[in-house]
């Protein structure tokens, strides 16, 4: 594929994600990721021909510019889309398909131990949520969804949402693992830890109801003592 075309394509993907883009020139001028998306193709490129330290300062000057830091070692397919990025971090050996989309504050980083291949594989079509952290060398599998605040340190499978800290799966092949919802948004995923709240909240009024019944039969036989 010719990179104009690919320059084109980066383009067109803000305007299917992002129902507040109103113009070709709009998102050109003032769309932050994907300024973030185009300084990095030419950071790859200029990475892939061994120009480290240039391909590092055009990093840099963008991360500067848009809040969002991508090594220009990470390989990033077609149609990649950030939205509201300030705070993204693509690690070097980050390896990312075609058609995915990462949101503000997400981290797609190293545990610090690895050597080599350090960073995480996000295949064709996932989708990472706001917040969410994807650290070491796994792998998340096609159509998969991460929610947002999720800390995933274990491989994902295709076709699956997870959720929580550490990141669990809870919906896989249209299956419910965990959670309560099919064909989630990535606003609408299941969260554990608000569902345990609730159970706890229940459990909480169930005594109250309990303590209740117990005082008045307590005051009921100090009255018939009486």
């Amino acid at each position: 594929m010719g990179k104009l075309k690919m320059f084109k394509e980066d383009v067109e993907v803000v305007f299917d994600q992002d129902p507040a883009a109103r113009s070709y020139w709009e998102v050109i001028l003032t769309y932050a990721g994907l300024h973030a998306i185009w300084s990095h193709r030419i950071a790859h490129g200029l990475y892939k021909k061994k120009f480290f330290f240039l391909a590092r300062v055009i990093s840099q000057i963008s991360r500067f510019f848009t809040g969002i830091e991508i090594h220009p070692g990470a390989t990033i397919g077609r149609r990649f889309f950030i939205d509201h990025g300030m705070g993204v971090v693509v690690g070097e050996t980050c390896e990312i398909g075609n058609n995915v989309s990462i949101f503000q504050g997400v981290t797609l980083g190293g545990t610090g131990k690895e050597k080599g291949k350090r960073h995480p594989t996000l295949e064709d079509n996932v989708l990472v949520a706001t917040g969410a952290k994807v650290l070491g060398s796994i792998t998340i599998g096609k159509n998969s969804k991460v929610g947002a605040g999720s800390v995933v340190l274990h491989e994902v499978p295709e076709n699956s949402t997870v959720v929580g800290i550490p990141g669990r799966v809870v919906i896989r092949n249209g299956e419910k693992v965990e959670g309560k919802r099919k064909d989630l948004d990535h606003h609408k995923l299941p969260d554990p830890v608000y569902d345990r709240l609730n159970e706890i909240e229940q459990e909480i009024k169930e005594m109250c109801e309990e303590l209740n019944i117990e005082r008045k039969r307590s005051e009921d036989h100090e009255y018939k003592d009486l």
